[in-house]
């Protein structure tokens, strides 16, 4: 226990230093000039500030005050050594901050006691915030689990998506990272940042419903055939709706709206502008670049720049031009992201 004592008297801080020694076993710091007490606390953290009334500036009630002005000294116990008996003084200190009083002359068997009591009150008030700090990390660690079996759930899912879909596999890993780099130059905070990057990957997952037939076809769908396939979005939405989970959640109505256009003309609502969830509109991005730039078995890749000039002349249209100009203005990034997920990338989800 760090007790500090300040008092402009030397004979005062002797006393009192015995007294404290002879109460326990400590090593009170001592302070005569009460600048330097009160500096030295404003740089450490005492477990009891025992400080005289009547010395020169600043004096009792102004080190009390400046040392309330921490937020870590809010519940630090004070005690005021005082010979005047005003009662103005005291109700003055007890403004400041001041715990209780100590009447001059010191008597050595009040001062043991109040001295006991405020120990006692410091003790109570740490052991208080140790508890609330396991109490904290015990509740970290559960939540640490959980997320790591929605994740765990999350990766399979997207696994159980990626065999039977040509599309998938690397791209997952790809889109779902393009995905966080639009999140954060749009200025999302780092935990809607995380949560896009690893709901992401379940955007397709509704493809588990599809045909082999229409799903595997090599060539272009006709439109009966890709009727059913735009179905996908309403069944991944339909997969993953209706959770607890935040995570899940925001993959479910990613399922349901990264295939909604800009101007009205997308499925399966039609929804519009800013009435697309900004989720969705993130997600149409990255997945519609990485798509492009990627064999396939019905299409070669597109080049870079073809791809780039597409989404350009998209903007407005197909895509949210904030979320355009977002993922241009991170490109380095993306074209970094694109040479560490390759489509040789083995199976499984890696942020």
């Amino acid at each position: 226990m760090r007790i500090v004592i300040v008092d402009d008297n030397a004979v005062n801080l002797k006393l009192m230093e015995s007294l404290v020694k002879r109460a326990g076993d400590f090593s009170p710091h001592l302070f005569q000039d009460s600048a330097e007490g009160l500096a030295w606390t404003m740089d450490n953290m005492p477990d009891l500030l025992i400080v005289d009334y009547m010395m020169p500036p600043p004096d009792g009630l102004e080190c009390i005050r400046r040392f309330r002005t921490v937020p870590a000294h809010a519940d630090i116990p004070v005690l005021m050594i005082t010979a005047d008996h005003e009662k103005s003084t005291r109700y003055a200190a007890l403004e400041a901050g001041a715990n209780d009083f100590l009447t001059k002359p010191i008597d050595s068997a009040e001062f043991r006691a109040r001295l006991r009591n405020m120990l006692a009150l410091r003790r109570n008030q740490k052991a208080l915030e140790d508890r609330a700090a396991w109490l904290a990390e015990k509740v970290a660690e559960a939540t640490s689990e959980i997320l790591n079996r929605e994740q765990e759930m999350i990766t399979r899912l997207s696994r159980a998506a990626e065999f039977r879909d040509p599309e998938t596999g690397a791209h997952i890993q790809r889109m779902a990272n393009y995905s966080g780099l639009i999140a954060e130059r749009l200025g999302l905070s780092g935990d809607e940042q995380d949560l896009i990057l690893r709901a992401a990957p379940m955007h397709d997952v509704g493809k588990i419903g599809i045909p082999d037939h229409i799903l595997l076809k090599p060539g272009r769908l006709d439109d009966a055939e890709m009727a059913i396939m735009k179905t996908h979005a309403e069944r991944g939405y339909e997969i993953l709706r209706d959770s607890n989970s935040r995570l899940l959640d925001l993959a479910a109505l990613i399922a349901w709206t990264h295939h909604e256009k800009y101007d009205g003309g997308g499925y399966p609502r039609g929804l519009r502008g800013e009435d697309i969830p900004l989720p969705g509109r993130i997600v149409a991005v990255a997945d519609v670049f990485d798509a492009l730039t990627s064999a396939r078995p019905y299409k070669p890749a597109w080049e870079i720049q073809r791809t780039l000039q597409w989404l350009r002349e998209g903007s407005g249209h197909h895509f949210d031009p904030a979320c355009v100009e977002a993922f241009l203005a991170r490109f380095d990034d993306v074209m970094d992201i694109k040479n560490r997920y390759r489509d040789d990338t083995p199976a499984g989800i890696v942020y």
